[in-house]
């Protein structure tokens, strides 16, 4: 059941049956509907939902999907005049969730959600047998049961809770060890489908799991990113968004969106062969601001340019020069080289620049500097020994100097001050 409502119903109609299909369902047919406001018993008025009975009735359908939340009291009301088992868009993805997770941490954030969705079902399901006081003699077998199955739930919430606690503490051990080691870290975010995994596979040469199927990645997968320049950074892969992403899905998923939250750059993909590729955008960064990641610097990604005839690979750059978009196809790989020096440009900020002398007798040094394309300039003294000005973390600068034998410099120097030294 798909709503006409909207301005752009073909797309979302469109995005519905994938849903659908991605959940493993058999569409029969899509019936869709307008009205100015919701029914409070049915959500559609009865005359629209006697038409979609008899089409239930007619085509044999199992389960007829709702492409709106609904509230329990209208599942239970659908239920009774189609005849067979309903279910709405929250509990739609949530289903496709619950297919899709690999890992430990994705089946407890799935888990999570699913409790909490089930127990808002289960509380007003049971409302009738609420009236009963429980007094002496009076206490019966459904409020009995209604309380039972209240603590399980809620028990069990609990403890998923301080599994996903674990688990966000862990990330953000992580993350406190990459900081310290100033390791910038990059994240791919965007719609489902958009191409992130691809993408995600052919900047690292890794091998997650890629598909055209919508929610295909839901766990989190953080790999080491080699940039042009500099020091390696790390990119993590992240869960699509959707629109109206369930709200329990949001809150369940806390742990492995913070990666997102807490990233020096968030690469917005987008698949630029869709036709709502803005309207996508915009879905997007509704979820980004909900997760608090808004304030996070973006560079936009549009993905899949292979798709289309008139796109190039290329950067585009705002009225300071700074890059803002950059059009590549990680099927291809074009344009892929271009976007490593984009993220390289964005966060060079984080990475200082110092000025080193290495003895001739330290030549393996230099090698290794070059070799992580840290070095800025290079300047040959008549001795054989090196000034280089480099840009590279500083702990990483300190150990490979100390290894050398050499002593690490003392702070930062920047590059206009090492020129301005030397001349």
């Amino acid at each position: 059941m798909a709503s006409a409502a909207s301005s752009d119903y073909e797309s979302d109609r469109r995005e519905f049956e994938d849903l659908a299909r991605s959940a493993g369902a058999d569409v029969l047919l899509l019936i869709g509907g307008s009205r100015q406001r919701p029914d409070a018993g049915l959500y559609i008025g009865s005359g629209k939902a006697d038409e979609v009975a008899a089409a239930v009735a007619a085509g044999g359908a199992e389960l007829a999907i709702f492409n709106h939340d609904l509230s329990p009291s209208q599942e239970r009301n659908l239920e009774k005049i189609l005849r067979c088992r309903v279910l709405d868009r929250a509990g739609l993805i949530l289903d496709i969730f619950a297919r899709r997770a690999r890992s430990h941490e994705g089946k407890l954030q799935v888990e999570l959600a699913q409790l909490r969705h089930l127990r808002t079902r289960l509380v007003r399901g049971w409302t009738h047998l609420e009236r009963q006081k429980g007094g002496i003699g009076m206490r019966g077998p459904g409020e009995t049961q209604l309380e039972t199955d209240r603590r399980l739930i809620d028990d069990k919430i609990v403890t998923l809770r301080r599994h996903l606690e674990e688990v966000r503490a862990r990330r953000a051990q992580n993350r406190n060890s990459r900081k310290r080691n100033e390791v910038p870290s990059v994240s791919l975010v965007g719609y489902t489908n958009a191409g992130k995994s691809s993408l995600f596979n052919a900047m690292t040469g890794d091998d997650t799991y890629a598909s055209s199927k919508l929610f295909a990645t839901l766990d989190t997968t953080v790999r080491r990113l080699d940039l042009p320049e500099g020091e390696p950074a790390v990119l993590a892969d992240t869960v699509g968004f959707i629109r109206d992403l369930p709200h329990d899905l949001i809150a369940a998923f806390r742990a492995t969106l913070e990666e997102s939250r807490e990233s020096d750059l968030l690469l917005h993909v987008t698949d630029a062969s869709d036709p709502e590729r803005m309207a996508r955008i915009e879905q997007v960064n509704a979820v980004l601001h909900e997760i608090g990641a808004d304030e996070v610097p973006r560079l936009q990604v549009f993905n899949k340019i292979d798709l289309r005839e008139d796109e190039t690979a290329r950067i585009e750059r705002d009225d300071s020069g700074l890059a803002v978009r950059v059009y590549v196809s990680a099927q291809t790989g074009a344009g892929l080289d271009l976007l490593k020096a984009a993220i390289v440009e964005r966060i060079r900020p984080g990475l200082p620049e110092f000025l080193i002398l290495v003895p001739p007798h330290a030549a393996r040094l230099r090698a290794q500097l070059f070799e992580l394309r840290a070095v800025r300039r290079e300047q040959i003294e008549e001795d054989g020994s090196v000034h280089l000005t480099v840009s590279l973390a500083y702990e990483r600068l300190r150990g490979l100097c100390v290894a050398a034998g050499l002593e690490p410099p003392p702070e930062p120097r920047m590059l206009e001050e090492w020129e301005s030294s030397n001349r």
